[in-house]
């Protein structure tokens, strides 16, 4: 429904067959577009649940775990400032050919993988891939939309986002659990799914000639915004430590500690993160973007302290955690990138909203890699407590800066869900 209602609008009183014939073919570019995101958003957090088991067919430590983990964050992040504008400069089909490419080479290395370097630079090709490819398919998805429809058009390119990030663990936790191969058929599966984009993006309409140069883009904060801008990007900081604690480490230590060793309970866990994230997000245009961000760190407070608690090895509290963490997570990091977006300048957008980014890809990889180091003086359950102590103790200090920070005249509400609605998909498409 929400597809078929980006195009309706766009036929009223318009040469009906030319343009029942375009609304066609964009709807079927903008289906491409978005069956591509969940594809290469859930192949980028398919080895989630795996972590567990290749750490004891390789044989690595704790440390290796996490910076495989994080080397997705560590490469997708300046691939999203250098791919950004990729789909002006070469087309929008050019640049998902090579998403696609790069995916399943990723997918090769993990269903190769006989060491720990296989999985890196398995994880590195999916952060190029991703890197790539979230530009393209949001500009494409809002450039087939008509211009009334551009905000529902950025919340199908954000529910498709978040939707394969849950899809990812999910699926792999059930098909290594009860399927055979379980290192194997995850990317097998995903090499077929990758193959059915490949055909679609070959039916993509062929690009327009191209004037604008291909440059990375350049992140940079105008003086005026700046102390709003470091509230927003410490809120989403903390909202993507979170997640990376849960897709990162927990799979480790439910195993170990709980003894839990069903990779599809584990996956949902993984996955429960990040639907009740993706279903919390109408939050930042119902209480605004300083309200979404409040409360979404006063539920992720509460899931950093179960977190220390337990160190994650009590399923009875990860999994309440888990869910508490998901809707925390949405409102505070769709409600930091409205807040950023509702007041930055147009012309520097790009810019404004890569360096948001960039806070935010640090939060996934950074304090999982922290975790590590960690670990190599203290057992992984005591690390996760320690690292999710010191977060938790930042909320209260980070709500504080929100609400300075938003002291001066309010934007309305329905502004912020307008504004957070387009400013997601620019920002996918500039950044993330």
């Amino acid at each position: 429904m929400l597809l078929k209602g980006i195009f309706d609008e766009g036929c009223a009183g318009a040469s009906h067959g030319r343009i029942v014939h375009r609304s066609r073919r964009d709807a079927r570019e903008v289906r491409t577009a978005v069956y591509l995101l969940v594809v290469l958003t859930a192949g980028a957090y398919l080895p989630s649940p795996l972590y567990p088991g290749y750490q004891h067919a390789f044989g690595f430590g704790d440390l290796t775990m996490t910076l495989i983990y994080a080397m997705f964050a560590l490469v997708s992040a300046p691939a999203l400032l250098l791919f950004g504008s990729a789909a002006d400069a070469l087309g929008s089909r050019a640049v998902l050919r090579i998403s696609v490419v790069v995916a399943a080479l990723a997918s090769g290395c993990f269903a190769l993988a006989t060491a720990p370097g296989w999985l890196l630079l398995g994880r590195a090709a999916q952060g190029v891939a991703l890197g790539a490819a979230t530009g393209a398919t949001t500009a494409l998805i809002t450039a087939r939309a008509s211009g009334g429809n551009r905000g529902r058009a950025s919340v199908l390119a954000g529910v498709a986002f978040v939707g394969g990030t849950a899809a990812g663990p999910v699926v792999a936790g059930l098909l290594a659990q009860y399927a055979p191969a379980p290192r194997v058929l995850p990317y097998v599966v995903h090499l077929v799914l990758l193959a059915v984009g490949w055909y679609r993006v070959s039916a993509l309409s062929a690009p327009a000639a191209r004037v604008a140069r291909w440059r990375p883009t350049r992140p940079r904060i105008p003086a005026g915004m700046r102390w709003l801008f470091t509230s927003a990007a410490a809120t989403g900081f903390l909202a993507w430590t979170v997640a990376g604690l849960f897709l990162a480490v927990v799979p480790t230590v439910l195993g170990r500690a709980a003894g839990i060793d069903d990779l599809a309970v584990i996956g949902g866990v993984l996955g429960a993160v990040l639907v009740c994230s993706v279903l919390s997000q109408p939050l930042v245009s119902r209480c605004g973007a300083r309200g979404a961000q409040l409360i979404g760190l006063g539920a992720l407070l509460a899931a950093l302290t179960a977190l220390a608690w337990t160190g994650g090895g009590s399923l009875m509290v990860t999994v309440p955690a888990a869910v508490v963490a998901g809707f925390g997570h949405g409102p505070a990091y769709g409600g930091a990138a409205a807040a950023v977006d509702a007041v930055a300048p147009a012309r520097e957008r790009a810019a404004i909203n890569s360096a948001l980014y960039l806070a935010f890809y640090c939060g996934t990889g950074g304090p999982a890699v922290a975790v590590g180091l960690l670990t190599l003086r203290f057992p992984l359950a005591t690390a996760i407590s320690w690292l999710s102590a010191v977060a938790a103790v930042l909320v209260p200090l980070v709500a504080a800066a929100v609400v300075l920070a938003n002291r001066g005249p309010r934007v309305p509400r329905a502004r912020v869900g307008q504004h957070h609605d387009r400013g997601w998909a620019e920002l996918r498409s500039e950044k993330v």
